[in-house]
C-alpha cells in the first residue's frame, strides 16, 4: 500500500518555504533592483549561486555547517536547543537557500521594469518609501510576484539533492523525491511511477497556470 506521508511532508515543506521566501525576497529584490552600491553584483551572484551549484554540493556544505560538530551547530544546539541536520527545520532552511533565486529574480525584474516616474510620483504625493513599496510598486508587479511564488513552490516540490544530503531518508524528512529514489532502490517501480507521475502532472499544471495568467495580461504597469 502506498504511503502518502512523503507528499504531505513535501507540501508542508513547499508551503513554509514559499511563505518565508516571499517575506524575505521583497526587501532583498527591492534593494537589488534600486541599489547603486558598486559591489551589488557580488550579492546578485550569491543569490543566483544555487542556480548553477550542484544541489549535492550545497547540501553537503549545509550539512557540515549544521552538524553537531560544527561551531554553528553547537551554538544552535547549546543556546537554542535547535538541531538542523536531519530534521524538518533543517530542510526548511536548506530549501529557502536553494530556492531563493526563483523568488528574488522575478521580483527584481518586476521592480526594474517599472517606470521610475511611478516612484517619483508617489514621493511627490508625500508617500514614504515603505508606503510606495506596499501601495504602489507591489500591486504593479503582480505577474512577477505570482511567477516567483509559483516557481519557488514548484522548485521546492522537486528538490532532491539538498533534501537527501541535509535530511537523509528519515520518516520526518522523506519527501516525495526521496520516496521515488527509495522506491527505485527497492525495485518498487510501481510506487516510483505513481509518485513520479503525480509530480509530473503537478509541475505541468503549475507552469500552465503561470503562463496562462501572464498571457491574459496579468502584468505590471509600463
Amino acid at each position: 500500500m502506498i504511503s502518502w506521508t512523503p507528499f504531505l511532508i513535501t507540501l508542508k515543506l513547499a508551503f513554509i518555504t514559499t511563505i518565508i521566501l516571499f517575506v524575505i525576497s521583497i526587501p532583498l529584490s527591492y534593494w537589488l533592483a534600486y541599489s547603486k552600491v558598486k559591489l551589488k553584483f557580488i550579492f546578485e551572484a550569491m543569490v543566483s549561486l544555487p542556480l548553477v551549484l550542484p544541489p549535492s554540493v550545497l547540501g553537503f556544505y549545509l550539512l557540515v555547517a549544521f552538524s553537531n560538530d560544527s561551531p554553528l551547530g553547537q551554538f544552535l544546539a547549546n543556546s537554542f536547543d535547535i538541531r538542523l541536520a536531519f530534521t524538518f527545520p533543517g530542510l526548511v532552511v536548506g530549501s529557502v537557500i536553494y530556492s531563493l533565486p526563483f523568488m528574488v529574480q522575478p521580483m527584481q525584474a518586476g521592480f526594474q521594469n517599472l517606470p521610475i516616474s511611478l516612484k517619483e510620483a508617489s514621493y511627490t504625493l508625500g508617500k514614504s518609501r515603505f508606503q510606495t513599496l506596499i501601495k504602489v510598486l507591489l500591486p504593479n508587479i503582480k505577474a512577477s510576484l505570482l511567477t516567483g511564488i509559483v516557481l519557488s513552490f514548484a522548485h521546492t516540490i522537486g528538490e532532491f539533492g539538498v533534501v537527501l544530503m541535509l535530511g537523509g531518508n528519515l520518516d520526518e524528512t522523506r519527501t516525495a523525491s526521496i520516496a521515488i529514489y527509495d522506491s527505485v532502490n527497492k525495485l518498487d517501480y510501481g510506487t516510483a511511477h505513481t509518485f513520479s507521475l503525480i509530480l509530473l502532472v503537478f509541475s505541468f499544471v503549475i507552469l500552465t497556470v503561470v503562463y496562462l495568467f501572464n498571457k491574459k495580461g496579468f502584468r505590471s504597469v509600463k
